[in-house]
């Protein structure tokens, strides 16, 4: 085996997209790829030094949306552009933003799911950025992409994953088996 060091190569690294309100009531979106579940009910987000941040320290609420191969294009331009540097981020996107029902955040329509979130706590809180876990407050899915169960059906969704070694976006696919399942084969 080939021997890397120490990298930020843990896969999949969803994309996710950061939704909330600049201080004169914008909608603002940002793109960051670290973070995940922290518990049954909360996620844990790597936040750097952003408007997002600086909207986060005014107001405790926020969304996330997983990003697309849809919404790849768009996705990716708010990782790059700062709204500190283009007040007109979210025009360029093309996206419509609503006023999430449960928190004070912007819901992005153009994506397929979206978690509404609060702040719990911010860990390692520096000039830099900090981590933040956060209460899932509410989820919401375009009914689009729906199963026939009522339940979210991921593959229809599309939803990518930031590729960290080649620096892309990768699609995650079908499914290939059954969780808490499968291994039951081998006992």
């Amino acid at each position: 085996m080939k021997s890397f060091g120490p990298k930020p190569w843990v896969l999949p690294q969803p994309v996710l997209i950061i939704g909330t309100y600049n201080e004169n009531g914008t909608p603002n979106a940002m793109n960051a790829a670290w973070g995940g579940q922290w518990d049954a009910k909360e996620i844990m987000i790597c936040m750097g030094s952003h408007a997002t941040t600086e909207n986060l320290a005014r107001c405790a609420d926020f969304t996330v949306a997983f990003a697309t191969k849809e919404t790849l294009v768009a996705s990716d331009f708010v990782g790059i552009v700062s709204a500190k540097k283009d007040s007109q981020k979210i025009q360029k996107t093309g996206w419509t933003a609503v006023k999430a029902e449960n928190v004070n955040a912007p819901v992005f329509t153009d994506f397929p799911m979206t978690l509404e979130c609060r702040i719990l706590r911010k860990i390692d809180e520096a000039a830099e950025g900090y981590n933040i876990v956060a209460e899932i407050v509410n989820i919401l899915v375009d009914e689009n992409y729906l199963a026939e169960d009522g339940q979210p059906d991921v593959e229809k969704m599309q939803l990518i994953t930031y590729e960290p070694v080649h620096h892309g976006y990768v699609v995650l696919g079908e499914r290939v088996g059954n969780a808490f399942s499968d291994g039951k084969k081998l006992k």
